[in-house]
């Protein structure tokens, strides 16, 4: 006899549909799994025959061959307990033989017979519903699987209850969604006291989209400054909600389907592996980078991280997603994220900073900066220096405007870039396109061109001036691109010095809140 019931195996965040096939044989003896499982699959034995001893059971002594089909996908993870012992009852007569081929099932099942909480509830929902099955999960999934929409789902607590349910002597409620958390801003642009070149540089990198790296003495308030990017973001769409939502859910990070529409901000330490930071591993994980996606990435002491590390972030900053190349499969993530970055001028961090010279000289800074590679760096539209805040800073009162201010004017810029781009910002519009919607006036055409020759802009490092000056349009409600757009956006995306002392106009206009952006007619950068 051969029972059938249906799980998933996870490629990314896709599932995809495996059928679990129980034989029990009257000749021979022993247990065996087949169809690429790895260790964790094989161990399921002991397991199952730990919960079913808990409920007074035992395992068929005969011949029982469970077969995970199609057999060429690798098979990895605890899930695939709960549909082999449902598949075994189903061989022993404990539930019909008809209940499995109806059914998703996932579950880790505990010695006591406990069915214990899996990573993948959401997307393993989601498969059910789009094969017009039901799924069976623990009960601590049951709220994240019920956002895949109307379909049946059973969340037991442990196998007795899927057996009394199955043979009617209990009935199991479906469960109810789990919760969506609006998290008010908790942490103010308004504590920021100076530094309001940078604040109009972030606000513009909300608007937007763009990339950006700050470059300053430590103490000047970098890590500040991103931690606040958050609260100028809009909050998710209901599609941009259901993707990130995936992604938490293959890695474990939704508690009781529990979603917040709040953009998620990841800040890895500077020694996190290519693995930790991409995904993959010997049991593939989205990383950082996908688990920012629709968010912030944030790499503080930027310099710091490993040079192979930072160059694997090339390809999802142009494509948005990560390719995983394994021996058995190719695995692709969603990794749409923005990043933000930070780092001090040099090793020591005093150069540039006002009366304080390196004391290694020139070389520690143009040492420190090497470490991250030219076309990397292409890749990072908004490049400023940002100042150490001086006493006279600390002693001004707070802002008039804070991120609630800030945020509202970002959700106009991006309504308006939304609706003009088909739905993507600034930063994402493809260059084909650019030429329609980002055309600059004859004043602001002949600038980009001779800043362009001057500063040896790449064709990337020039369509991203253009990116930029269109969200300076859009943020000052222009309809099309000025000279001075351009200019501004030539001075945000100015290749970091970091060694020289900030000019004494900076130090007073990050004071008043008067942007120093390149004057009309300038061309430097």
């Amino acid at each position: 006899m051969v029972s059938h019931i249906f799980t998933v195996a996870f490629e990314g965040t896709e599932a995809r549909r495996i059928d679990v096939q129980v034989q029990v044989s009257k000749r021979g003896s022993g247990f065996s799994i087949v169809g690429l499982p790895n260790k964790s699959v094989s161990e399921s034995h002991d397991r199952i025959w730990s919960a079913f001893s808990s409920m007074g059971l035992s395992l068929p002594y005969n011949r029982t061959v469970v077969n995970l089909a199609p057999a060429d996908i690798p098979k990895e993870g605890a899930h695939y307990d709960l549909p082999i012992a449902l598949g075994l009852m189903s061989c022993m007569g404990i539930i019909a033989d008809d209940v499995g081929p109806d059914w998703v099932a996932i579950g880790e099942l505990a010695l006591d017979g406990t069915i214990s909480k899996v990573p993948g509830a959401l997307p393993a929902a989601m498969r059910a519903n789009a094969d017009g099955l039901g799924l069976i999960c623990p009960e601590h999934n049951g709220p994240e699987a019920a956002w895949a929409g109307d379909l049946p789902i059973l969340a037991p607590n442990n196998l007795i209850q899927i057996v009394n349910h199955f043979k009617g002597t209990q009935l199991l409620s479906p469960p109810r969604p789990g919760e969506i958390q609006d998290e008010a801003i908790s942490l103010d642009l308004r504590d920021v006291r100076g530094q309001e070149t940078a604040k109009r540089a972030l606000e513009v990198a909300a608007a937007g989209g763009h990339n950006m790296l700050m470059i300053g003495p430590p103490g000047s308030g970098k890590s500040m400054l991103a931690a606040r990017l958050p609260g100028l973001l809009p909050p998710l769409s209901a599609r941009e909600l259901l993707d990130v939502s995936m992604v938490q859910s293959v890695a474990g990070l939704l508690e009781r389907g529990q979603l917040s529409r709040r953009r998620t901000f990841r800040a890895p330490h500077h020694s996190a592996s290519m693995a930790a930071m991409v995904g993959g591993g010997v049991k593939a994980k989205p990383g950082e980078a996908s688990l920012a996606h629709h968010g912030v990435l944030f790499l503080d002491e930027l310099p710091e991280f490993s040079p192979q590390v930072l160059d694997s972030l090339r390809q999802p900053l142009e494509n948005s997603e990560i390719t995983v190349a394994r021996v058995n499969a190719h695995v692709t993530y969603p990794a749409n994220f923005q990043l933000i970055a930070a780092m001090n001028p040099c090793r020591c961090g005093t150069a540039g900073a006002d009366g304080i010279s390196c004391r290694r000289g020139e070389r520690c800074a143009v040492d420190y900066q090497a470490r991250i590679s030219g076309p990397f760096m292409d890749r990072i539209d908004i490049q400023i220096d940002v100042p150490s805040v001086t006493p006279a800073d600390l002693a001004l009162p707070p802002a008039r405007e804070g991120s609630k201010e800030v945020s509202a004017r970002v959700a106009q810029a991006r309504a308006v870039q939304l609706e003009r781009n088909g739905g993507v910002t600034n930063a994402a519009l493809p260059s084909s396109r650019l030429d329609h919607v980002a055309e600059p006036d004859r004043d602001g055409q002949k600038l980009l061109i001779r800043a362009a020759e001057s500063l040896g802009l790449t064709a990337r490092g020039y369509h991203r001036v253009l990116r930029l000056a269109l969200t300076l349009a859009d943020l000052s409600g222009e309809a099309g691109i000025q000279r001075l757009h351009i200019a501004e956006a030539l001075s945000l995306r100015r290749a970091c010095k970091g060694l020289s002392r900030p000019p004494a106009h900076k130090t007073a206009n990050r004071q008043t809140g008067v942007n120093p952006a390149v004057r009309p007619g300038s061309t430097s950068s």
